[in-house]
């Protein structure tokens, strides 16, 4: 029998049968004890007690096969979570009872007390007792359950997400459906849910975006990129209103490379671009006209001379200046000012097409760039039009005003090749309309060119001959009714080693343009005080030093600072010094004047009121300005012994300032017959060439000594200058 059931060493074909029920045998014992679990057979008693268990309880429980055979030292049921073991045993019983086998999800608690996920499997079965048994597997499927648990929350963070996100956030197919949407997209455009939006919003290209081919240009990129950044556009919401938004989407593929939808997120970028427009009307256009500035201006002609040149048509740009703009904004306030440059802007506004610019360039000056002009008379016709235009009346609190403009016209391409010399001719052709009467306009020509040239000369022999010392003072005497001296006014002279004698009224306009009038007025006051410290006392009475500040000045906050450091450097007190403006220092800002030359006045300075009567609005200054001294322009005064109506302005300009007990000063005296009329008017202190010529400062001390601070009848002839 033996033999029957071993092979024998001569013979290599055994029983089959027999070897198969040894190799099961082997194969079932391997199988049951290597399998990452545990199998079992246990009673359906209340401690589900094993019978069996095979090796990997251990791995799977802690617990050695004898602990739990027989509930030797724990059971199954013991060792089966508390939350688990009411579900588990219905579900076993169901099953059971149904004939049927049974899988069941639950938790263990191991030896170590650790929690694991368990997955057991079993069914109903009859041992060799003909006794009801439970036989089966449990696997630890812990590590399962923790990524099907990291899967759920990742899906419910996602979820979350997008559901509550504050961007929205979309799935679109390739024709423009939308597949997916979040509530706040939903919200962006205008829909109580995502739903709506989805079952609403069925063409994206045409119900969507404003602007024709945005869909396009949508996919085109992403046919190019895969992806979009930033893609702006402005939008339709539900109502038909519009909002801009900026898109962040790609495409996504599935692992073949097929399309399956375009995904991104949408914010509302309204309030940004807003700001940025606003931005960029801050930077480009004027805030009180609307009109584009002098930026955008400057933008607009290079590509204007490029329209130009490929055209083959001229480009006209039209300097402006509105003519005597101060005299309103100064007499009606500034706020009627704005009225008018308002009311002046949308004019020339109607007066030019769409391919036209219409800028204002600074204060009252405006610029106009004109296209598409192929014959200088349709030129002359547009600035025709503009100038009529700007004649027509105005309304300003309830009076009516005639403007008048300066226009000078520089032509591309005849009058300069770039943006740079064309507004500089333009600038020099307006210049010479204002010389011709105002109110018209003028074409740059060689010759005003070359009057530019020669100003620019001017400044640059200027700033030489401020290097050089070449600035020089004199002195020209003031007398009272007893021709007895009583001040002294300085004034500036420049002998140009290039240009010969320079006048003031060449120089002093060309230094405030320039900025060097600073420069200037330092060299001179400090000349001037330095001198008047070596004047002797007239009859007792020290002279009083009368010096200019130009307007452009009282631009600097440090204007007072620096003319008493100027003074205290000289040793001469400032109650010897006195101050002459002229009423364009209060055109600009009149407040602020004010202000400086009561600082001054606190320093004890003495102010006066030069060229008294040129101005538009003196009688109102005098009222309220800190003036010691009102001077009496020359052009009241010429011809006054001949004209009588020129003697009764004399008269009562006189009269007037000594009711606001200002001193009066007459300059421009010339002759004896002048003087008597003056004298006779209450005038008391005068200035002119009857009394002394401007003096440099030796010849003044000179003039001190030899007649004792008085000057006699013709003493014209007898003085050197």
């Amino acid at each position: 029998m033996k033999s029957d059931l071993v092979p024998s060493a001569r013979s290599h074909h055994s029983s089959p049968l027999i070897a198969r029920s040894v190799d099961l045998h082997k194969v079932l014992d391997t199988l049951v004890n290597n399998l990452e679990g545990m199998a079992y057979r246990c009673l359906m008693d209340g401690e589900w007690t094993m019978r069996f268990v095979s090796q990997g309880c251990f791995r799977l429980t802690g617990y050695e096969a004898a602990d739990l055979l027989d509930n030797q030292r724990v059971s199954w049921e013991d060792i089966t979570h508390p939350d688990d073991r009411l579900r588990i045993r219905h579900e076993v019983l169901q099953a059971v009872q149904a004939g049927l086998g049974y899988t069941l999800h639950y938790a263990i608690i191991t030896r170590s007390g650790a929690l694991r996920r368990v997955k057991g499997q079993g069914v109903m079965v009859m041992d060799e007792s003909q006794q009801q048994v439970l036989e089966g597997f449990i696997q630890d499927v812990t590590d399962i359950h923790q990524t099907l648990d990291a899967l759920a929350h990742a899906e419910l963070r996602y979820r979350q997400i997008f559901e509550h996100a504050r961007e929205g956030i979309f799935q679109t197919s390739l024709e423009g459906r939308y597949l997916s949407a979040n509530p706040a997209l939903a919200r962006l455009y205008g829909y109580s849910t995502a739903n709506e939006l989805i079952a609403d919003l069925s063409d994206i290209d045409r119900r969507l975006y404003v602007q024709p081919g945005r869909r396009e240009r949508f996919q085109k990129l992403m046919a190019a990129h895969g992806e979009v950044s930033n893609f702006e556009s402005e939008v339709y919401r539900r109502d038909g209103s519009k909002i801009w938004i900026s898109e962040n989407a790609r495409s996504v593929r599935n692992a073949r490379g097929e399309f399956i939808c375009f995904e991104g997120t949408v914010q509302d970028i309204t309030e940004r671009r807003s700001q940025l427009e606003q931005l960029e009307r801050q930077a480009n256009y004027d805030a009180l006209t609307g009109l584009a500035n002098r930026n955008l201006l400057r933008d607009r002609i290079g590509p204007a001379i490029a329209h130009a040149e490929r055209m083959g048509h001229f480009l006209a740009v039209v300097f402006i200046d509105l003519d005597h703009f101060k005299l309103i904004n100064d007499s009606l306030g500034h706020d009627a000012g704005d009225q008018l440059l308002v009311e002046i802007a949308q004019r020339m506004r109607g007066c030019v097409r769409a391919s036209d610019t219409v800028a204002r360039h600074s204060g009252d000056e405006f610029v106009l760039l004109l296209n598409e002009h192929f014959r200088i008379h349709s030129v002359i016709a547009h600035l025709q039009r503009v100038l009529k235009q700007v004649n027509q009346p105005v309304s300003l609190l309830g009076r009516e005003f005639q403007m008048g403009a300066s226009m000078g016209v520089a032509l591309y391409p005849q009058d300069g090749m770039d943006a740079q010399s064309l507004l500089k001719h333009a600038d020099v052709a307006m210049y010479a309309a204002k010389e011709r009467g105002r109110n018209n306009f003028q074409f740059f020509t060689p010759e005003l060119n070359k009057l530019a040239d020669e100003r620019l000369d001017l400044a640059t022999a200027m700033r030489f001959g401020l290097e050089q010392n070449e600035f020089s003072v004199v002195y020209q005497p003031k007398v009272d009714r007893h021709r007895r001296i009583v001040g002294v006014e300085a004034l500036a002279r420049w002998h140009s080693a290039s240009c010969g004698s320079v006048g003031p009224d060449r120089f002093i306009p060309m230094a405030e343009e320039t900025g060097l009038i600073g420069e200037i007025t330092e060299r001179v006051l400090r000349q001037a005080f330095h001198a008047a410290t070596q004047w002797s006392p007239v009859q007792g009475r020290a002279l009083t030093l009368a010096v200019n500040l130009s307007a452009k000045l009282f631009l600097a906050d440090d204007l007072v600072p620096r003319v008493a450091g100027w003074l205290a450097d000289s040793g001469l007190p400032p109650q010897r010094v006195e101050l002459e403006i002229t009423e364009s220092v209060f055109l600009d800002d009149s407040e602020r004047a004010i202000s400086v030359l009561q600082a001054f006045k606190a320093l004890g300075f003495r102010v006066a009121m030069d060229d008294f009567g040129t101005g538009y609005s003196s009688l109102s200054y005098l009222r309220h300005l800190p003036l010691d001294t009102v001077k009496i322009d020359r052009s009241l005064i010429t011809d006054m012994e001949f004209d009588e109506d020129v003697a009764m302005i004399a008269q009562a300009m006189v009269g007037l300032c000594r009711n606001l007990r200002k001193t009066v000063v007459a300059e421009g005296v010339e002759n004896p017959a002048q003087f008597a009329l003056l004298c006779a008017h209450g005038c008391e202190e005068f200035q002119g060439y009857l009394f002394a010529k401007p003096l440099t400062a030796e010849a003044l001390r000179s003039l001190l000594a030899r007649h004792q601070g008085s000057v006699p009848a013709r003493q014209l002839e007898a003085m050197p200058g």
